[in-house]
């Protein structure tokens, strides 16, 4: 087979901030494949097809690009930040897994890119110094219990956590629900961050703590980044925003 699927990472949305990996790969497509705003942000010559579709769409948007791909074309299927975390990577994968034979045959490459997190960690100073996990807030492929028991598991392990997918139209309390579940188990004071839109224009950093986090302040735009007890803010003069970060020395228990 002469095709091949190239599952790409666009980044957090500032065009500096995607690698240069990325933009070579995206170069040499025939095709772009993904959720609307992605597949629209993407500069392509005229000749490329774009195939845009809903962001609940994932695993049809998979098999289709499997589809073109075995018909020899090169698609390039794109997800904001790192198409591994919480993007396209997974489904591309699993529509293999489930479909049919050839399409194991397929040449597939993954081209890592910079994650939301990692964007948001940078913008904020070094809140990612010692152990961390990253949880997406969306109950559309999960129990919204076991995101509840992951929250309250981090926190009691002392993870800084980053809260992927916090708020949306369609999901307004869940992140008001997930504060108020993590305030039996992490520390009051802990920082917490609010980081929307890291890069682009409209960017816009809020940061708080545990115990005063307000879920107001998030939309699908926003990471929200919760700190642990290792985690320190220091102020900064002339109204600047303060620095966050997690010390790497931990006291034993």
């Amino acid at each position: 087979m002469t095709g091949r699927v190239s599952i790409i990472g666009l980044g957090p949305g500032n065009k500096a901030q995607r690698t240069p990996q990325a933009t070579q790969v995206l170069a040499r497509v025939t095709d772009l494949v993904g959720y609307g705003p992605y597949v629209q942000r993407v500069e392509a010559p005229a000749h490329v097809v774009r195939h845009s579709s809903d962001n609940r769409e994932e695993l049809d948007r998979a098999r289709h690009a499997l589809e073109m791909a075995q018909a020899g074309r090169h698609v390039g299927v794109v997800s904001g930040g790192d198409a591994g975390v919480f993007g396209m990577a997974s489904a591309i994968f699993e529509a293999i897994q489930n479909g049919p034979a050839a399409w194991r045959s397929l040449d597939i490459e993954v081209i890592p890119g910079v994650s939301a997190v990692l964007a948001a960690a940078a913008r904020l100073g070094a809140p990612l110094g010692g152990d961390f996990c990253v949880i997406s807030l969306s109950d559309n492929l999960k129990p919204w219990s076991v995101v509840l028991q992951r929250l309250q598991l981090a926190a009691q392990a002392g993870f800084v956590i980053a809260l992927y997918n916090p708020r949306s139209k369609a999901r307004p309390w869940q992140l008001g629900e997930a504060l108020a579940h993590l305030r039996h188990y992490a520390p009051a004071t802990a920082p917490v961050a609010f980081a929307r839109a890291i890069g682009r224009p409209d960017e816009s950093v809020k940061i708080s703590t545990v115990a005063e986090a307000n879920a107001e302040w998030a939309d699908m735009s926003t990471l929200v980044l919760i700190g642990c007890a290792a985690s320190h803010t220091i102020e900064r003069p002339d109204g600047q925003d303060p620095w966050i970060y997690t010390a790497r020395t931990v006291a034993a228990p």
